[in-house]
C-alpha cells in the first residue's frame, strides 16, 4: 500500500524501497499517530466531512489498533509498510472497511508528521526533566549531609582555594537547573499545532484548528502553514538541550573519574557502577562515568547532523527531513539513560572528607587570603601579591607547607608576620568563612543555597509527578 500510488505505474526498485523506508524508526510514533488520527476524526466530523456513523466506525478501528499495539510488543515485527502512517491507514482499512479511506481528507503526511514530532518533543522533555530532578535531588542530599566538608578548589586542575564540598556540588546543581529550564523552553516553543496546514498551503475543508489544538493538548495553533510543515526547530532545540546536558554530565563525570583515582581519593564509586579488568585483579574502573563522558560526543554529532540537514533546504517540506527521527530518538534515549545512571551514581557515591581535608594542606590554598589580609593592613595588593608569592616560592623550594613554616622564616619575607597571619595561612575554615557574600563558599551562604536547592527540587518533583 502506498499513500501516493495513483500517479505511478510499474514496480519500484526494491533497493530503493529499502533505502527510503522509515517504518523501522517512526514505528515509535504509532501511539501518537493513533491519537492524532482519532482527534482528526472528530475534526472531520465537525466539518461534516464524515457522517457520525462513519466517524464511529473509524474511531472504533483506531481504538482496536491502539489496544493491539499496547498489548502486543512485537506488533511491528515483519511489517513492510513504508512508514507508520501508511501502516495505520492500511490496518485501519482492514478493520473499518472502505470508510477508512476518508481519514486522509484535507491532510498530508507533512502536517501529520510535524504534529506527532511535536507531541513527542513535549513528552520527551518531561521525561528528561524527571530524570534531571532525580539527579538534582541526589546532589542536594550530599550537599546537606556534607555541608561542613572542605576540599581544594581547582583552576587549571591546580590547587587554587579551599571551598566547601557542598559549594562544589551546588555548582553542578546550577548547571543542571539551567538544563531543565532549556528543556522547558523547548517544550513551550514546540507546543503549537501543525495539523490543518496540509502539505504546505493549508486545507480547503473547514477544520477547526483551534478545537483540534485543544483536543490534542497544544497551547496554540501554528500561524503559518508553509513554515510549520517543514519546521524542525523543535528537534534541533531538543538536541541542543540534550547536548548541553550531556556536556555538563561529561564534566561532572570527568571530575569524579579524577576524584575517585588513588591520587585524589575524594570519592569512591559503588561497586554496582564500576567494573574490573580481565587481566588486573586490583582494578576498579569508573566505566559508568566514562560511558557518560564518551556518549556526550554522540549527542554533539547528532546535533551537528540535524543542523547540517536543515541548513540548505528550500521551503517547504523536503524528504531530507526524514533524517530527523534517527538523531532525535538516539539523542533522547542516550541523554535519558545517562541521566538515570548519573542519578544512581550520585546517590550511592561514597564521600571521603578526611582525604579532602588532608589535601587542603597542599598547594598553598590560603595564599590569596594572606594577600587579602595584608591589604587590610594597608599594603597595596600588588605588593601583597608579590610578598606572598615569594613566601610560596620559599616554601616550595624548602619542601614545606604553610603549617610547617616557622615565624622567623615567614618574617624574613613578610614584615610584621604574627600569629594572626599564621592563622590566616593555616585555617581552611577561616578561609571559606571569609567569603561571606552572595554566591560565595562561606557556610552561611552555602546553607542558604542548600535550603533554596531543596525547595526547588521539592517544587520540581511535585510539578513533574
Amino acid at each position: 500500500m502506498k499513500l501516493w500510488g495513483g500517479r505511478f505505474s510499474g514496480k519500484r526498485d526494491p533497493q530503493f524501497e529499502k533505502f527510503s523506508e522509515s517504518f523501522s524508526l517512526d514505528q515509535r510514533f504509532v501511539l501518537y499517530d493513533l491519537r492524532v488520527n482519532l482527534a482528526y476524526v472528530k475534526a472531520l466530523t465537525a466539518a461534516r466531512v464524515l457522517k457520525p456513523r462513519e466517524a464511529s466506525q473509524i474511531s472504533a478501528g483506531l481504538a482496536a489498533l491502539r489496544r493491539r499495539v499496547q498489548k502486543d510488543a512485537s506488533w511491528a515485527q515483519g511489517q513492510t509498510a513504508e512508514d507508520v502512517h501508511t501502516w495505520v491507514e492500511g490496518e485501519l482499512e482492514h478493520i473499518s472497511g472502505e470508510v477508512a479511506r476518508k481519514l486522509r481528507t484535507g491532510r498530508s503526511r507533512n502536517d501529520l508528521v510535524a504534529t506527532e514530532m511535536r507531541l513527542y518533543v513535549k513528552d520527551a522533555t518531561l521525561h528528561l526533566e524527571r530524570a534531571l530532578a532525580d539527579l538534582l535531588a541526589a546532589l542536594v542530599s550530599h550537599a546537606r549531609r556534607h555541608s561542613t566538608v572542605i576540599l581544594p578548589g581547582y583552576t587549571h586542575l591546580q590547587p587554587a582555594q579551599p571551598i566547601l564540598f557542598a559549594h562544589y556540588l551546588l555548582a553542578y546543581f546550577e548547571m543542571f537547573c539551567r538544563d531543565g529550564s532549556r528543556l522547558r523552553d523547548c517544550r513551550v516553543r514546540a507546543d503549537e499545532l501543525p495539523m490543518g496546514a496540509g502539505a504546505l498551503a493549508g486545507t480547503t475543508f473547514p477544520v477547526n484548528r483551534e478545537r483540534l489544538a485543544k483536543e490534542l493538548g497544544f497551547a496554540r495553533v501554528a500561524r503559518n502553514s508553509l513554515d510549520v510543515t517543514s519546521d524542525r526547530d523543535p528537534v534541533a532545540e531538543l538536541l541542543f538541550a540534550c547536548s548541553l546536558t550531556m556536556v555538563h554530565l561529561s564534566r561532572w563525570a570527568e571530575d569524579l573519574i579524577i576524584y575517585s583515582s588513588p591520587g585524589f581519593a575524594y570519592v569512591e564509586l559503588a561497586d554496582a557502577y564500576s567494573t574490573g579488568s580481565s587481566l588486573m585483579p586490583q582494578k576498579k574502573n569508573p566505566d559508568s562515568l566514562e560511558l557518560i563522558r564518551g556518549r556526550s560526543g554522540t549527542l554533539l554529532g547528532n546535533l551537528m547532523s540535524m543542523l547540517a540537514v536543515m541548513k540548505g533546504l528550500p521551503l517547504s517540506y523536503d524528504r531530507d527531513l526524514q533524517e530527523d527521527k534517527a538523531v532525535m530518538f538516539t539523542g533522547v534515549d542516550t541523554t535519558l539513560g545517562a541521566l538515570e545512571i548519573a542519578a544512581r551514581v550520585a546517590a550511592t557515591l561514597r564521600i571521603r572528607p578526611e582525604r579532602m581535608k588532608a589535601m587542603t594542606q597542599l598547594g598553598f590554598l590560603t595564599a590569596t587570603d594572606l594577600a587579602d589580609e595584608l591589604v587590610g593592613r594597608g599594603v597595596p595588593f600588588a605588593d601583597a601579591h608579590e610578598q606572598v608569592g615569594r613566601l610560596v616560592r620559599y616554601c616550595a623550594t624548602a619542601g614545606k607547607t604553610f603549617q610547617e613554616l616557622s615565624a622567623g622564616e615567614a618574617a624574613q619575607i613578610i614584615p610584621g608576620w604574627d600569629p594572626d597571619l599564621h592563622d590566616v595561612a593555616t585555617s581552611m575554615e577561616r578561609s571559606v568563612a571569609r567569603r561571606n557574600l552572595t554566591g560565595g563558599t562561606a557556610p552561611k551562604q552555602v546553607t542558604r543555597q542548600i535550603e533554596r536547592a531543596e525547595q526547588l527540587v521539592a517544587e520540581l518533583q511535585k510539578k513533574l509527578k
